[in-house]
């Protein structure tokens, strides 16, 4: 079931870049970046509450806030950077560069959480590196 959650993240990943960049027209990309977090807080927090999970909070350790907090952070500054970027250039080129975070989240996995490299994962990053290169070659 994960790789169709992993399929529509993709999908949905895909629209936000063409979304972002008619609604950015004319708009100031940290204005963009805090209306589109309005919107994820509110979807997430109806989400919560309509599953019922919202009494998990109490649950949370210190270590789950810290790093749950610390992605946060991380997240807010990919988007607001993600928005400077595509307000400033093509999508089309901005996308394969951002997307180049695949590459940095193995490697980042091998090195903080211990994740195996295999064979595939190594041809995979090298490939999508390759990749990233190629749509910017001009």
């Amino acid at each position: 079931m994960w790789k169709v959650f992993a399929i529509l993240s993709a999908v949905f990943a895909a629209l936000t870049s063409i979304l972002a960049k008619i609604g950015i027209k004319g708009v100031d990309s940290n204005l963009a970046t805090a209306i589109r977090t309005v919107v994820i807080i509110v979807l997430a927090w109806s989400i919560v509450f309509s599953t019922g999970v919202q009494a998990g909070v109490k649950n949370l350790t210190k270590q789950n806030w810290t790093f749950l907090i610390l992605s946060g952070l991380a997240t807010g500054l990919s988007w607001l950077f993600y928005y400077k970027a595509i307000a400033l250039g093509n999508v089309s080129e901005v996308a394969p560069i951002d997307k180049s975070s695949i590459v940095l989240t193995l490697i980042l996995s091998f090195i903080i959480l211990g994740e195996q490299f295999t064979l595939k994962t190594l041809l995979a990053g090298v490939l999508i590196t390759a990749g990233t290169f190629v749509m910017l070659w001009k």
